[in-house]
This record gives structure tokens, sequence and C-alpha cells, in this order.
């Protein structure tokens, strides 16, 4: 784990683990980027509807943020930390996460990939 802007910065297999423990994948990318390729059981808000959503988060889990490539995931992590939300954010985003051999599908539940 390393930390940026206040922000815990997690690898790969780092937020597997974390989430084979019960954290909740945060998946803030847009509609298109979730339908070609995404991770199974993450939970798909994107991030401009993210304050219109906070609803749908659940407060009693961390949340780890993803995104491409961890740019848009570490503002929304910023900002969910800021607002009460335990949430970390995926380093690298899916293409780390797919690039370590991670499982990724797309909407037909097929194999997908990382726009």
């Amino acid at each position: 784990m390393a930390e940026r802007e206040g922000v815990v910065e997690l690898a790969p297999q780092e937020a597997v683990a974390l989430l084979a423990e019960g954290a909740v994948l945060l998946d803030v990318r847009e509609a298109d980027e979730w339908r070609v390729g995404h991770v199974p059981g993450a939970l798909h808000i994107p991030l401009g509807e993210l304050a219109a959503r906070l609803e749908e988060l659940p407060d009693d889990v961390l949340l780890v943020a993803v995104c491409r490539s961890g740019g848009r995931s570490a503002l929304a992590a910023a900002a969910l930390s800021g607002a009460g939300w335990p949430c970390h954010n995926l380093s690298g985003g899916m293409c780390s996460w797919q690039a370590a051999g991670l499982a990724v599908l797309d909407a037909s539940e097929q194999p997908g990939r990382v726009l």
C-alpha cells in the first residue's frame, strides 16, 4: 500500500485481498467503458453521477475505487474519504488489473477488455 494526496493506493493483488474480505470495488468509468470490460461483482457508478447516487454506496464496508488508469478513481476516493466513506484507490486502474491477469468481463459476461 502507498499513499498519494491522502488516498491509500492499492496494487491489484492488495485490492483482491480486500475484496475477498468484503470490500466493494467501485467502478467510476463511463458506461461504454464498463460494457466493454469490468471486474465481476463491481459496483458501477460513473464519476459524473457519483454525487447524485451516494445513497447507493454501502457505508459499512471499505470501497476500492477504480477507473481506467487511476486518475478519476483517485478523485472519487479522495472525495468519498473526505465525506466519511472509507475508500482506497486501485493504483493503475483497470489497466493494472488486467495486466495482473485478473478477470475482466464484458456486458455479456464474456472475456472483456479495457478501453
